[in-house]
């Protein structure tokens, strides 16, 4: 029931207990009030009636119906013994056969010497009478007076108060809906803000002029003030956390107490090979891995931080998992496959300097005590001491190199781009490392498209050149060695070509890679320290450009650097 109707229809019960109350109450005075009026009038019509008396007892009968007739009222003329001598009622021939009256109440009272009053259905006429006894007369002087003409009477006005009341129920009533209206629009309104705020809709507050209705809607508009204020740290905090964990390099899988992924970054999606756009399975559904599935189970079920290895598709994942306080589960994933690949790349690249080390340091040691264990001629300890001295050279070579591709790898060096030319560069490297090797027969050609220019760092390009040529010159017994530069899209491309032992298929794609050499033993004994062509390509990516082979084994091998701009 509404708060209006409820208030009327509690207003009208208390207006209807207030005039019942008041009917009553007013009947019940206004009774009273009459019926003492009543009494007073018919003392002192007795009094009257009392003195008007004579001493001649057969004047008593007219002289009480006279009175009777202009009153109205019942006379009665009691003796000492209570015997009636005269009633207004009555012929003087039945007195007799009346009652006695010595023991009413009012009689008693009057023959007492005081003034006696009660009411009573009379049992000689069968009316109710207000019957008021004095002394006189013969003894006792007694008036009585119909009560109807008071019942009427009080008849009249409870109709007449009845009346007024049923108006006076009316205006209330209206009052009271007004009222109701009035008290329960500003609430309504207030119920409607709060709905309002409940849903995140800007509310409107009432303006009621009641004020403990205004105290409310004042303490109700703080509120919202205050949740609004809540809200949007809560946003605040909520969009960074959300910001951060889509940031994060390992993915964040969140599922509730039934297993339903609640969140899911885009590492962790694209780690499992899920689109932004494709819905999920339930986290106990994720993996099909034994370990994975006991992992989160453990989880779902409270318990504690638990790590495991799992390796999929030729990748490698630590699952790090957490029961969630609320219910469910939060995993994270690490993709350790970089960092193990990292990991065999160092052992690899450990074992392979170790490798080229030790060679050289072995014969080094081995002339060094052959040359102060013995007494060697002079042509022989020459040998030895060129020997160490190329073994220390090939050493030399091996630190530079690697420090060289450190520096670039590391980011410390940048090129500085001028504009080159590619013949000049490449006709002095070549007349540097031929001089090395006066007994090969090689052809060497270097040439430019017209219009190329190349723009990049000259020292760069000069050891880029160097380290082509000499891998070309150190597989090439005899042939030919050409250096070419063309423009090719939106750069230059540079070309060295030989005509060597060339390279098979199956190592092409990796021999820019640190100390990787598709022949070994040859490389080693030309004093290859198998980092050239890796820091070839370090050169050339550092420019924006790229590196790219080509070769057929017993054909030759032609290199390809390409320079933007």
């Amino acid at each position: 029931m509404k708060l209006a109707r409820r208030y009327a229809l509690g207003t009208l019960v208390v207006l209807l207990i207030a005039m019942a109350t008041l009917l009553w109450t007013a009947e019940r005075a206004l009774q009273a009030a009459l019926t003492d009026d009543v009494a007073a009038h018919l003392e002192r019509e007795a009094g009257l009636v009392s003195a008007a008396l004579g001493d001649d007892p057969a004047a008593w009968q007219p002289t009480v119906h006279r009175f009777a007739a202009a009153t109205g009222n019942r006379i009665t003329l009691i003796d000492p013994g209570g015997n009636v001598v005269a009633d207004s009622d009555f012929r003087p021939e039945p007195l007799e056969l009346i009652e006695n009256h010595a023991g009413r109440p009012e009689v008693e009272a009057a023959r007492r010497g005081g003034v006696g009053r009660d009411m009573r259905e009379s049992e000689t006429v069968g009316r109710e009478l207000m019957y008021v006894a004095v002394p006189g007369g013969p003894g006792v002087v007694r008036v009585a007076e119909d009560m109807r003409r008071v019942t009427t009477a009080v008849r009249r006005v409870q109709g007449d108060v009845a009346g007024a009341a049923v108006i006076a129920l009316l205006v209330g009533l209206v009052i009271a809906f007004i009222g109701a209206r009035t008290l329960t629009r500003p609430i309504t309104a207030l119920s409607s803000a709060a709905r309002a705020i409940a849903a995140g809709s800007p509310p409107r507050f009432p303006r009621s002029g009641i004020r403990e209705v205004d105290a409310l809607v004042r303490a109700l508009r703080e509120m919202h003030q205050q949740l609004g204020a809540r809200f949007d740290e809560l946003r605040r905090e909520q969009a960074e956390s959300a910001a951060l964990v889509d940031a994060m390099t390992e993915g964040v899988i969140a599922a509730d107490a039934r297993g339903r992924i609640t969140t899911a970054n885009p590492a962790a999606r694209r780690m499992l090979g899920y689109a932004d756009t494709d819905s999920l399975p339930d986290i106990t559904e994720l993996f099909r891995f034994k370990a994975a599935r006991e992992l989160i189970a453990d989880a779902m079920n409270g318990g504690g931080i638990r790590q495991a290895e799992v390796d999929a598709d030729g990748r490698s994942y630590r699952l790090t998992s957490r029961a969630l306080p609320a219910g469910g589960a939060v995993l994270v994933l690490n993709d350790l496959t970089d960092t193990r690949r990292l990991e065999a790349v160092r052992r690899d690249f450990v074992a392979n300097v170790s490798h080229e080390l030790r060679t050289p340091l072995t014969s080094i040691r081995g002339y060094a005590e052959t040359l102060l264990t013995d007494q060697p001629d002079e042509a022989t300890t020459r040998h030895f001491l060129d020997t160490i001295l190329n073994n220390s050279r090939r050493m030399q070579r091996l630190v530079d190199d690697l420090l060289d591709l450190s520096r670039i790898e590391s980011g410390r060096w940048q090129p500085s781009a001028a504009p080159v030319d590619v013949v000049a560069v490449a006709q002095d490297v070549w007349s540097g490392l031929a001089a090395q090797h006066p007994d090969r027969a090689i052809a060497f050609e270097a040439a430019a498209a017209p219009g190329t220019l190349l723009r990049a760092d000259p020292e760069a390009l000069r050891q880029v050149l160097t380290n082509l040529l000499d891998n070309a010159l150190r597989h090439t017994a005899a042939g030919r060695i050409s250096v070419h530069a063309a423009r090719e899209g939106d750069g230059v491309a540079l070309r060295v070509s030989d005509s060597g032992a060339g390279i098979s298929r199956d190592h092409l794609h990796r021999i820019f890679e640190r100390f990787y050499r598709a022949d070994p033993s040859r490389s080693r004994e030309a004093g290859g320290t198998g980092l050239g062509l890796a820091i070839v390509k370090h050169l050339v990516e550092a420019h924006g450009g790229r590196v790219s082979a080509e070769s057929e084994l017993g054909a030759g091998t032609t290199i390809t650097c390409w320079f933007p701009g």
